[in-house]
């Protein structure tokens, strides 16, 4: 066990605060005609209606030179699972061009089955491979605190895609827990953590592999049902059929959800490489990462784990821009939503804000002192299907970004994005390998940095 001191330090006589140090607080606070001012309307007004910088946003328009969509916006609802929605409106762009089809979905909730099994089966693999650790080792502490989240990152999409296929939403419709996944993920938690007590103990009372597989396959099987439960079973097969939008009816027949991948997914998803941009001194441009006990699928021809490369954001935005105006692609792409972030306007900007107006306190942290000092991570991926660019430059000044938050917000679901927010809050593209440098095509398949399982690149989009 660890043994924890009350202090590494000895504790300063004047730690406290002092009656004499309020008193200066207090008189400094009411002398100031300004602070009285923010205190005024800060409790009577929402902080982001008194910090909202009216000229920015009288300075943002909702066009672009350049625009792929003309499709409606989804939904995840209460789920964490923007990185598969994002993910599979990427591959639906193709689908419905090849079916001729205005809207189009894949069953998000097909896939959502999958990685959620998958995920269980290498929370498992990763209990046994620390099991001869003790229960407060950090690698295992931060594994029994996310033995099964709803977010997660590109790689584990292509994971999942690759081997399980996609299916239509009509086969595989959205169910009440797909939709809101609190209660169903709360008790999967709690079958997976008494799962990891009884693989561990069996482990420390000598337990061979084949017994410690033969329990790991009775709590998967525990983890199916569950999943079937809440979820539904997933298709093995199903008969398609659709009218197109010129109303001309196809009749396919029985397909598998592989070879309906295979058919309607019009990209070569190895093709791609997921880039980030990560700007602290410890993460070296132009090398490959992956985060140790990060993944979904294992065996066979899938690698479970994420892999990237640590590029200028410079470049994320040259090969962002251009998968949209040379290639006609959207672009998966990961960042940190909620900063600078007006949800009913559907802006971002770094400058939306002023808080430091409101404080009269400056924030002073860039990009990498806000990643080193935890105040900033990805949290949520979205779909870039717009670009405005500047003639003169022919660089991006703003970006479309399409959400999956319904339409009830933004233009319809759809976001504005000026590019100074592009170089705070983005961290993460997807993006073909035509794109990028050799060098970078080459980094992405070189022997990556491992990251420990807390660091913030190995952050879940939600």
């Amino acid at each position: 066990m660890t043994t924890l001191s009350s202090s590494s330090s000895p504790t300063s006589a004047d730690a406290g605060i002092s009656p004499e140090s309020l008193a200066q607080w207090r008189q400094a606070f009411d002398e100031n005609p300004q602070h009285r001012l923010m205190q005024n309307a800060v409790t009577r007004a929402a902080l982001d209606d008194v910090a909202l910088d009216r000229e920015v946003v009288t300075g943002i328009d909702h066009t672009f030179s350049h625009v792929l969509d003309d499709w409606a916006v989804t939904s995840q609802k209460k789920s964490g699972r923007c990185w598969m929605f994002a993910g599979l409106n990427l591959l639906r762009v193709g689908a419905m061009k090849k079916m001729n089809l205005k809207a189009f979905e894949f069953s998000q909730n097909y896939t959502f089955f999958w990685d959620k099994l998958e995920r269980a089966n290498y929370f498992f693999e990763q209990i046994l491979l620390t099991a001869d650790r003790d229960i407060d080792d950090r690698v295992v502490a931060y594994l029994l605190d996310h033995p099964l989240d709803d977010g997660g990152q590109w790689n584990m999409f292509v994971n999942v895609v690759k081997k399980y296929g996609l299916v239509p939403k009509s086969a595989m419709p959205e169910s009440e827990s797909s939709s809101n996944t609190p209660r169903m993920n709360a008790n999967l938690k709690t079958i997976l953590r008494e799962g990891a007590a009884t693989l561990r103990n069996l482990k420390a009372n000598g337990a061979v592999r084949e017994a410690l597989d033969a329990k790991k396959q009775d709590l998967m099987q525990t983890v199916y049902r569950v999943l079937a439960i809440h979820l539904g079973t997933p298709p093995t097969e199903f008969d398609w059929r659709w009218n197109d939008k010129d109303k001309q009816f196809h009749h396919v027949g029985t397909v598998t959800p592989q070879e309906f991948a295979e058919k309607y997914c019009t990209i070569d998803l190895d093709d791609y490489v997921c880039l980030v941009h990560d700007p602290r001194p410890s993460s070296p441009q132009g090398k490959a990462f992956t985060v140790a006990h990060l993944g979904n699928v294992l065996g066979g021809d899938y690698d479970g784990g994420v892999r990237y490369v640590n590029v200028d954001i410079n470049l994320m935005k040259d090969v962002t821009r251009r998968s949209m105006t040379e290639r006609g692609e959207p672009v998966w792409m990961g960042c940190d939503v909620g900063k600078m972030m007006h949800r009913e306007l559907g802006i971002w900007d770094a400058k939306l804000f002023d808080y430091e107006g409101v404080y009269n306190a400056s924030f002073t942290h860039d990009k990498a002192d806000r990643l080193i000092h935890h105040q900033t991570l990805m949290t949520h991926a979205m779909m870039f299907t717009g670009v405005d660019v500047d003639p003169g430059t022919n660089s991006a000044r703003r970006w479309r970004v399409e959400n999956s938050w319904g339409d009830e917000n933004g233009i319809k679901g759809y976001y504005t994005m000026n590019d100074s927010w592009f170089d705070e809050y983005m961290f993460e593209v997807a993006v073909h390998k035509d794109l990028l440098p050799a060098d970078v095509v080459a980094a992405a398949q070189s022997e990556p940095v491992v990251l420990p399982p807390w660091d913030p690149m190995g952050s879940l989009a939600e």
